[in-house]
């Protein structure tokens, strides 16, 4: 017999199967899907099994040297799926089994054990104990450990040491090692919420068709019980014997999301995402792999976990950006979603305040059937939204807060009712240039100016990396006029401290939530009314639940309105429209204010009116005379090279040779160099490609990538609608 396999190293030139024998004490234990480790070459390498058959090849061939970890191995369904990825995404096949598995459990030599064992005391011989009894009858402790024993395990840790040293040498005992899970839930079920009209409807048109494959599109207002909806939906999944998956498109969001989750079905949830340690990652995925739970809750990867009879796959915040993977393989969550989905022919939920575009017209179109719940549960009106114009503030020499905004949060301070800040921009102060001679600091690397970060006194590259300490004076001409422009959280902060010294304020970015836990630690304290004021990024903008927030303020609106993407403005409605709906969702009526130095523009007026389906009309209308998505499908060659001459070389016969090989009806933009040229001292250019249907795209652009294998000196990185370019 022999198998088919593909080796650990994830190079494009090694994309393919290697025949080996498989050794006769091999045979009957010897799976599609596991892992192995084979001579290659004059290495010992890792790889995967992807087929068993008799064809034996005209050449030479090795043998297998071992078996890896037999529990563990890809199932006909993930085998299947990273044939999937390997052909949307031109990635190799072995880095798309890389990507399903957690850190722990990868293709290559592992050195570390990551289960965890609890030691237990057992009774060896019962009547040893018996005699040992009889001999030390004044021993009480130890004679009620013993009586103990006859009926069940104890925990040694729940032993003192000596009485566990004299058992052992009396032979009375034995030590037994369990594995344990990091994560245990107790099950303290809440009962199912009865569902209001829109709700039922909503959950009727699913439940009809639960055991058909359908993508419904579930637009709901903020705050109109989605996640209700959801619950429904799997608890008669569940009642079929079938399983469900859950996407968040945040870490952060998991935190409330998986509260109610545990809430309602207690230990039948297992949860996934990167803020998870390894370990505790290699339990909930072990979880899985027995069958242990049967709902998995968190952020993009969990598409990939391997949860048998699969019933029912949610994608919360569908409109999310960070359902697409930016690095190898540049997969979509929702396209491997829909994927799983028909496979097990089940449906596939996307819910949303905002939906995308695409997925809106793709319900316009009836391809997904629409689902809408207009009102929120408590029937409590949308939040009033007020524009401020902040050109008429600066004169006031309000640069930051207006007085609006002032007003309303002393006004809620007063009242002990709460407060979210947005300001989509971590840091304290955007970049430092100097006064006297204009100089700016940039990262060498990049062509990027350096954020400043002043808790550190560090000023950073957000994207290589690269981090200086800030120097007292000029490190140019030694003056003393160092500017600090731009605003971030940080500065934010010290302004609201400098204005509300009494204000309790907590703040919630990248740089505050590194930490493991610092997510929920900063959640709860907010919900539980430690603070008065909480400030932040995006993350902060959807999913979260706060009873007492009446009023939120988006600062400097303006800031992804300016970014140069076919997509800013549905970006900043989203944002702006999602981060608005934290306000009054309980009893409380809830009011937010946007600062803007353009209070005319027109998707600023749509979330002050908080009408979608007016933003929408207008955005689609735009979309079509640009021949945007969803009008278009939009595919991305970037090209990257440390020789700038390279780069534009090959950038240029890219170009060449799609024009030569792709039908008229494809429209081909660049090389032009990309929105940020250098980034850690990799020049970009890049190809952009508009297309509705165009049979010749895919093979060429294949071939264009299979060009490029054996270049070591140009790397090329071609992506299916991307999420910005």
């Amino acid at each position: 017999m022999y198998a088919q396999i593909i080796i650990e190293y994830p190079v494009k030139s090694l994309d393919k199967c290697f025949t080996y024998v498989i050794p006769k004490q091999f045979l009957d234990t010897i799976k599609i899907g596991m892992k192995v480790k084979v001579p290659f070459g004059k290495s010992i390498l890792n790889g995967i099994v992807i087929d068993i058959n008799n064809n034996k090849p005209d050449y030479e061939m090795k043998e297998i040297i071992s078996l890896e970890d037999s529990e563990n191995f890809l199932n006909e369904e993930q085998l299947s799926i990273g044939k999937y990825l390997q052909e949307e995404t031109l990635c190799t096949l072995i880095t798309a089994y890389q990507t399903m598995l957690p850190s722990a459990l990868k293709i290559k030599d592992q050195k570390t054990d990551y289960n965890k064992y609890e030691e237990f005391v057992v009774m060896d011989d019962e009547y040893a104990c018996e005699e040992y009894i009889k001999m030390h009858p004044r021993a009480f402790k130890q004679i009620e450990i013993l009586e103990l024993l006859k009926n069940d395990k104890i925990p040694k840790r729940m032993i003192d040491n000596n009485i566990v040293k004299v058992f052992k040498n009396n032979k009375l005992i034995k030590i037994v090692k369990e594995q344990k899970y990091r994560i245990n839930i107790i099950d303290i079920l809440n009962k199912e919420l009865t569902l209001n009209e829109e709700q039922q409807i909503a959950f009727d048109e699913v439940q009809k068709q639960i055991n058909e494959y359908n993508v419904f599109l579930l637009q709901g207002v903020t705050g109109s019980g989605k996640t209700e909806v959801y619950m429904h939906l799997i608890s008669e999944v569940i009642k079929n014997g079938k399983t469900a998956i859950v996407l968040v498109p945040e870490i952060c969001l998991t935190t409330q999301t998986v509260q109610r989750f545990y809430d309602r079905f207690g230990s039948s949830v297992a949860i996934f995402h990167s803020g998870l340690s390894k370990g505790e990652k290699h339990d909930e995925y072990q979880k899985i792999l027995r069958d242990e739970v049967k709902i998995v809750v968190g952020t993009r990867s969990s598409i990939f976990v391997p949860l048998k009879n699969l019933g029912i796959i949610i994608i919360d915040e569908e409109h999310s950006d960070t359902y697409k993977q930016e690095s190898i393989p540049r997969y979509d969550a929702i396209e491997v979603a829909k994927f799983r989905a028909k496979y097990h022919d089940i449906p596939l939920i996307l819910a949303s305040a905002t939906p995308s575009l695409e997925a809106k017209a793709r319900a316009g179109k009836r391809v997904y059937k629409l689902l809408t719940l207009t009102k929120r549960t408590n029937n409590m009106k949308l939040p009033e939204v007020q524009i401020v114009d902040m050109t008429q503030e600066v004169s006031k020499k309000n640069f930051i807060f207006s007085e609006t905004l002032k007003d309303k949060i002393i006004e809620r301070l007063t009242n002990q009712e709460q407060i979210i800040l947005l300001l989509n921009r971590r840091g304290f102060s955007t970049y430092i240039t100097c006064g006297n001679c204009g100089y700016t600091y940039k990262c060498p690397n990049c062509d990027i100016t350096l954020t400043y970060h002043k808790t550190s006194n560090n000023l950073r590259c957000h994207y290589c990396g690269y981090s200086i300490k800030k120097d007292d004076s000029c490190p140019n001409c030694q003056g003393n006029s160092l500017n600090y422009l731009g605003l971030g959280t940080q500065k934010l902060e010290e302004e609201l401290n400098k204005l509300y010294p009494e204000a309790k304020i907590i703040r919630m970015d990248q740089d505050t939530t590194s930490k493991k836990g610092s997510y929920q630690r900063i959640i709860d304290d907010f919900a539980d009314g430690k603070y008065d004021i909480l400030l932040g990024t995006q993350m902060i903008s959807k999913g979260l639940d706060f009873k007492n927030v009446t009023l939120v303020g988006i600062i400097n609106a303006d800031t992804s309105l300016n970014i140069p993407d076919f997509r800013a403005n549905e970006k900043t409605f989203d944002l702006l429209y999602q981060t608005s709906g934290r306000a009054g969702r309980n009893i409380k009526p809830g009011e937010v204010i946007i600062q803007t130095f353009n209070p005319d523009n027109e998707t600023l007026n749509f979330v002050k009116n908080n009408d979608y389906e007016g933003f929408y009309k207008y955005e689609m209308d735009i979309r079509h005379k640009l021949k945007y998505p969803p009008y278009t499908y939009i595919a991305t060659i970037n090209i990257k090279s440390s020789d700038y001459e390279e780069a534009g070389k090959s950038a240029n016969q890219i170009k060449n040779y799609l024009s030569h090989h792709l039908s008229t009806a494809s429209i081909i933009y660049g090389p032009t160099p990309a929105a940020i040229f250098r980034i850690n001292n990799i020049y970009n250019f890049q190809i952009i490609i508009k297309y509705t249907f165009d049979n010749r795209l895919h093979e060429s652009l294949k071939q264009i990538d299979a060009n490029y294998i054996t270049n070591n000196k140009v790397n090329i990185e071609i992506t299916f609608n991307p999420s910005h370019f």
